[in-house]
């Protein structure tokens, strides 16, 4: 290009000399800034204006279709490859076109459409839109590609309403009109189509036809909007709303709207906040209020600080501010970051401050980290036991150094959070503790179990604990007395005014600037930094100010404004670009080692490039070389860095990385399976990815983090499901919805809609493998299935299926000769049988089983089959003791399940005992032990978070209160514990809850309610089978009947009579003796002393134990009194 030819049509023609000396070429020319053209001479502000509106639009041709010179330009290299980017796309047509062309000479309309088309580029070109395409007297244009600005939805609509007034004024026959259409959306643009004059940029997406469809129906000197579009502009413009229309290639009505023209609103912050504003204040008060509880801390006076705000509000700004402020104090600082790619990824935050804290570097052996951790240890004189579980934490072996702990996964996750509580206070003991967790709203639900734990702790010592978080996430911990919660508001112009100063520096900022800043960042302290950065960057005023007029969009997730800018940042860091896409795709926090690893670049090219980043301002560096690690200094910044990517260079890279991880990286993956995954899974690795996220879960469901497990096992069966089936996949789809089924049993409770679905579907894939000859490699597997089948009839109590479902397990284990199957199967049985009143048959099963039962072999069954089998068959077979009459046995066997459970340490089995062993003692009339062990069950409950124990305990706590003359705590808590235990499907002691809430209503005189009650118990025991309680519920309606105010004596007799009757079918002498007493009692108030003696004296005389628990005591003083 000729600059003096290009000066002269500028009308500036006298500047030609002055750039001819200067040396100023076609690759210096778009460089130029307000300054530089100062320099030259031009002395008049309106010639260098006239000069830098020329640039720009230079610029913008360049980007596309005609470069200034054979120069590489980052700009223009970062828009050669196709992107993802949000655009705001125009398109406009000339009305009339074609009835001009019958009454015009050709030359005539060729002419008008001409300056059409040269009106609308010089009118786009004032707001920053590009022409992308000529269509003969249509014409589309683009606002946010190839130079975003975060306003470009309001450009568009300004520019279309200037446009209308440009087109109208023009010198032609006729007075022109257009029709304009403007949608805003994620498009794909920047790939180079076609060849010579006829190249271009193409554009894909929905957006560029929905702009064309909407001018299509609006009404000449017209401006059409879509929706997306206009919540972009908030109040800023007045706008009519037309309804939602039908459009020709759009699914679905579109709401749309006309552009009337700008609104009156003066601020512009009100005008984007249409719902009201928010008070903007400082952080000084904030920050002020942390030190104060900071103090308070150090005194001994524990507190907790919970920061909430959005995205960008300067969450982690505070708590830095914090920690500079307390720098020169002697205190322990623990900081915890929780990831949005490990949200089911257990302790993970806590995992990575052992690991910085120990000093673990990238390529240390094994037996290198445990002398880390041994060293790390050792300043808390941590116990063995602690270390060991610390150690297993980490995925690091025990080389023999630390004690073995034969402890069951619930009980070891347990051991591991109260070990994380020993070292917190321990560290405590020697200085204050600062601890700032980050981000709580992607921290998984184990760590956010083990935060919980030290909120509780933080009273009794010298901790400040900081949770940041976004406004999504529910902080569990507030209310408590310790606890303050801090709410982030938006910065005011003053506040913005000094953060302005604070990132500028020394350098000079415009005043229209820097008033365009203040007002187009809303206080956001983010936005405010990283627009001032974008400013300080430019070639010059112009582009400042292009850049600084930016209207923030809190709605998405990534504000098309901030995206926007960093785009523009990234552009024209050129290769450091690229480095920070492919951080964006390892995650948040990225190590030096692993990025160089995919990238292949040298040390020096990759370290100039980081360093740029950093520079930027988009990345912090942490630790000493080699081992560097590099955070990204917001999500957004990730998100926007990524969010580039197309689909197929995406998956290109996640295989890049997922291919380093495997080959260079082997001591992370075994220790985080779930991290391969999800770069698997992002890099269409589907059925590697799969098998990945089944490993995942079941290291999840081993180490206890059991909703991590149910998130990574559904997510390995969702993916199974999509792939061609083989009998590889075939068996780890088995293996994975097993695991699933075990999980959901402990998670969603034994007979929830979700256990039964998986144990169902579990069933359907092995009957399938089996029926195709490919029998599942782990032969337990089905009986697993079984057993999740069995245990859902059970607890919602079904007795025929129960029934039939325990047989058929057992029969398969005898068929199969397997023997800890065939004891399980006795277990099963048993339990079918007590509940539907084959008392004595259920005991003998009970016994088989118990026989069979060697701690060695059979203990480690617990995890797959619920409980431990010998607790779980005496727990039982001490309530089929004592209903066959054997109290004392019954007792007996309680305190060996009591026993046996505490020696194992599982907290699965304990509660299981606790609850079933407290049933016989409250039988037995132990109620003082009875109440003991429901106390118990509670605090062990509530510890596990198991909502089905801790409600059958408050039902347990129901009956003893029923018995001990508390009736109307009674009902309180037999009726609360009711409903929370039929919430998760469990039915399987109705009749009892329903007996007992029936006697509590009768004492209070409530009649109609205690009926309905013992009805209720009667059909459940008709429907489910249950009958082994069916005898006391008959014998309670008897005593009802007696307690009403007019008592039925016929019909109360009538009820003795068949719990007589019932009991004596069944063997239960336990019954049969209350029976008996009942119905001697009323005999004898008749004066039936004789019948009386004679129904009672034999049944008590049957008896050769158990005289010292209350119905033998009462048997036998009432015999006394019949004579």
């Amino acid at each position: 290009m000729d600059l003096g030819d290009w000066l002269q049509r500028l009308g500036l023609g006298q500047y030609a000399a002055a750039f001819r000396d200067h040396q100023i070429d076609d690759a210096v020319l778009p460089t130029l800034t307000s300054e530089d053209l100062r320099d030259l001479g031009v002395g008049l502000v309106g010639h260098r204006r006239k000069l830098l509106d020329a640039i720009a639009a230079l610029r913008v041709k360049a980007d596309i279709s005609d470069p200034l010179s054979d120069a590489p330009e980052v700009a223009v290299e970062a828009a050669v490859n196709a992107e993802r980017r949000q655009v705001t796309v125009m398109f406009s047509d000339l009305v009339g076109s074609t009835a001009l062309s019958v009454r015009m000479d050709p030359e005539d309309l060729r002419e008008i459409i001409a300056a059409y088309q040269q009106c609308v580029a010089n009118t786009v070109r004032r707001f920053a839109g590009f022409v992308a395409k000529y269509m003969g007297d249509g014409v589309l244009i683009y606002f946010g590609y190839p130079t975003a600005h975060e306003d470009d939805a309001e450009r568009a609509v300004r520019a279309g309403l200037a446009l209308i007034n440009a087109v109208s004024t023009l010198p032609t026959p006729e007075t022109l009109q257009v029709r304009i259409g403007v949608a805003t959306g994620l498009v794909v643009v920047g790939d180079l189509v076609g060849t010579g004059e006829a190249q271009e940029r193409s554009i894909v997406g929905e957006t560029p036809n929905l702009a064309a469809r909407l001018q299509a129906i609006a009404e000449p000197n017209t401006v059409v909007i879509a929706d997306a579009t206009r919540k972009l502009l908030g109040n800023l413009y007045e706008l009519r709303d037309i309804g939602a229309k039908e459009l020709k290639g759009i699914s679905g009505p579109v709401r749309a709207f006309v552009a009337l023209r700008a609104s009156s609103v003066a601020s512009r912050f009100e005008a984007m906040h249409p719902s009201g504003l928010t008070a903007l204040i400082g952080r000084e008060e904030e920050l002020e209020l942390l030190l104060r509880r900071w103090a308070r801390a150090k005194s001994g006076d524990g507190q907790v600080a919970l920061v909430s705000g959005e995205a960008g509000i300067g969450k982690s700004r505070l708590t830095a501010g914090l920690m500079e402020a307390i720098a020169a104090e002697s205190h322990v600082r623990l900081r915890y970051f929780c990831s949005p790619q490990h949200t089911d990824s257990a302790f993970y935050p806590i995992i990575g401050q052992f690991e910085r804290a120990a000093g673990f570097a990238v390529g240390d052996t094994a037996a290198a980290r445990l002398e880390k951790l041994d060293r790390l240890l050792a300043r808390t004189r941590t116990s063995q036991q602690d270390a060991a579980l610390i150690a297993e934490m980490l995925s690091l072996r025990n080389d023999g150094r630390f004690p073995v702990l034969e402890l069951g996964p619930e009980q070891r996750r347990q051991k591991t959070l109260e070990a994380l509580g020993t070292q917190l206070q321990t560290l405590a003991r020697s200085n204050p503790l600062l601890m700032i967790v980050e981000d709580a709203h992607w921290a998984d639900p184990t760590s956010l179990e083990a935060f919980g734990r030290t909120v509780d702790l933080v009273p009794s010592v010298p901790i400040l604990m900081i949770v940041t978080y976004r406004p999504e996430f529910e902080a569990p911990w507030i209310g408590q007395p310790h606890v303050t919660v801090l709410a982030l508001n938006r910065l005011g112009h003053r506040e913005v005014g000094s953060m302005i100063d604070c990132v500028v520096g020394d350098k000079a900022l415009p005043v229209d600037v820097r008033k365009a800043i203040i007002e187009r960042t809303d206080g956001i302290p983010l936005f405010v930094e990283e627009m001032t950065k974008a400013v300080l960057e430019t070639g010059g005023e112009l582009e400042a100010m292009q850049i600084a007029a930016a209207v923030p969009s809190p709605a998405l997730a990534v504000p098309p404004s901030l995206h926007a800018s960093l785009m523009a940042r990234l552009d024209r860091l050129g290769p450091a670009k690229e480095l920070a896409q492919i951080g964006a795709a390892i995650g948040r926090v990225f190590s030096h080692a692993l990025l160089s690893a995919v990238t292949s670049k040298t040390d020096a090219e990759l370290d100039l490039a980081l360093d740029r980043l950093i520079a930027a301002g988009l990345l912090f560096r942490q630790g000493m070389s080699p081992n560097v690690n590099y955070l990204f200094k917001h999500a957004l910044v990730q998100d926007a860095a990524y969010g580039t990517l197309l689909r197929g260079p995406r998956r290109v890279l996640h295989a890049r990385i997922a291919d380093t991880l495997e080959t260079k990286f082997v001591e992370v993956i075994a220790t985080q399976p779930q991290l391969l995954a999800h770069h698997c899974t992002e890099a269409g690795l589907i059925q590697k990815a799969a098998r990945l996220w089944g490993d995942a879960g079941q290291q999840s469901l081993a180490r206890s983090a059991l909703i991590e497990a149910a998130a990574q096992l559904t997510r390995a069966l969702n993916q199974i499901t999509g792939l061609p089936t083989t009998t590889a996949l075939r068996r780890e789809q088995i293996k994975f919805q097993v695991a699933l089924a075990n999980v959901m049993m402990h998670t969603k409770g034994y007979a929830a809609p979700e256990t039964k679905a998986a144990v169902d579907q579990a069933r359907v894939y092995i009957d399938r493998a089996e029926a195709l000859g490919e029998p599942p490699e782990d032969p337990l597997l089905l009986f697993s299935v079984l057993y999740g089948s069995w245990v859902a009839s059970f607890v919602s109590f079904k007795g025929d299926i129960c029934s039939r479902l325990a047989r058929d397990f057992l029969s398969l284990a005898e068929n199969k000769d397997e023997k800890a199957m065939r004891m399980i199967g006795h277990r099963l049985t048993g339990s079918a049988l007590l509940l539907t009143g084959e008392i004595a048959k259920a005991r003998m099963h009970y016994d088989q089983a118990i026989a069979v039962y060697d701690p060695d072999e059979h203990r480690t069954l617990a995890m797959r089959f619920g409980q431990d089998t010998e607790v779980a068959c005496l727990s039982f077979r001490s309530v089929a003791q004592w209903l066959l009459g054997y109290p004392e046995a019954a007792l007996a066997d309680t305190e060996r399940a009591l026993r046996t459970a505490r020696s194992i340490g599982q907290a699965t089995t304990l509660m299981f005992a606790l609850r079933h062993v407290s049933v016989t003692c409250i039988q037995c009339g132990a109620y003082e032990a009875a109440s003991a062990q429901i106390d118990e069950l509670v605090a062990l409950a509530d510890e596990k978070g198991a909502s089905l124990w801790r409600a059958l305990a408050t039902v347990d706590k129901g009956y003893v209160f029923t018995l001990t003359g508390r009736p109307r705590d009674a009902v309180q808590m037999i009726t609360s514990g009711i409903g929370v235990a039929r919430s998760t499907g469990s039915t399987v002691f109705m009749q009892v809850d329903l007996s007992y809430l029936a006697l509590a209503y009768a004492a209070l005189d409530q009649f109609e309610e205690s009926w309905d009650c013992l009805d209720k118990a009667f059909t459940a025991s008709a429907t489910t089978k249950a009958h082994w309680w069916e005898a006391e519920t008959s014998r309670i309606a008897g005593e009802v009947g007696l307690m009403s105010p007019v008592p039925d004596i016929a019909k109360s007799e009538a009820y003795f009579d068949r719990a007589l009757a019932i009991s004596r079918a069944q063997q239960a002498k336990s019954w049969e003796l209350r029976a008996a007493m009942s119905m001697a009692r009323l005999w004898h108030e008749q004066g039936k002393r004789d019948e009386a003696r004679q129904l009672l004296a034999p049944v008590y005389g049957w008896f050769t134990e158990g005289f010292d628990t209350p119905d033998l005591k009462q048997a036998k003083t009432l015999l006394e009194e019949l004579g």
